[in-house]
């Protein structure tokens, strides 16, 4: 189910990106497929705590592939999907290698790696595909808004599911110990 999960959020992210004009909070630019970027870090955080880090590299290479495929069928240039393909593999690998190394609490790990993770794919994406270094869909000027609003709702995501995490946690321990 966790590996579903992990791929149904990426094909939606970009569905959701598609098909649906980009948020503006005031000087910052957020496509809407973001919230779910957000929570994909989650989940692979959980495939990675339920099938080992080995795997967890299979189910990105499979993840990767259709992200890419969902992106090319929506109409996005080859550009757009090779920057998304980049900053997906690279934020995946970061969060991957973060979550395995920390030795915290798992909503611990599942924040600080989504965090990494977030910014990467916020920073990557931004350049290489929406400036003017890339497709030049943002002008030089809109590219550090761009970047600090898909950083926030990412953040912000990664505090939401490391907060539910702890609690669940914190539940079964507790149900454990009473048993």
């Amino acid at each position: 189910m966790r590996i579903l999960f992990y791929l149904v959020s990426i094909v939606i992210a970009n569905v959701v990106t598609a098909a649906f004009a980009p948020l503006q909070f005031g000087m910052f630019i957020v496509p809407m497929g973001t919230l779910f970027v957000g929570a994909t870090f989650i989940f692979r955080d959980l495939v990675q705590n339920k099938y080992g880090r080995a795997k967890t590299y299979l189910f990105i290479f499979i993840a990767l592939a259709l992200s890419a495929l969902v992106s090319f069928m929506l109409g996005d240039t080859l550009l757009i999907v090779f920057a998304s393909a980049i900053s997906f593999v690279v934020a995946e690998t970061a969060d991957t290698e973060i979550y395995t190394r920390l030795k915290l609490p798992m909503a611990w790990r599942v924040f600080y790696s989504g965090i990494v993770g977030g910014f990467l794919d916020s920073v990557i994406f931004v350049i290489i595909g929406l400036s003017p270094l890339g497709a030049n869909i943002l002008p030089w000027e809109a590219v550090p808004a761009a970047i600090v609003g898909q950083i926030i709702v990412k953040t912000v995501i990664q505090t939401i599911g490391a907060l539910i995490l702890s609690r669940v946690y914190v539940m079964k321990e507790k149900r454990l110990l009473s048993e």
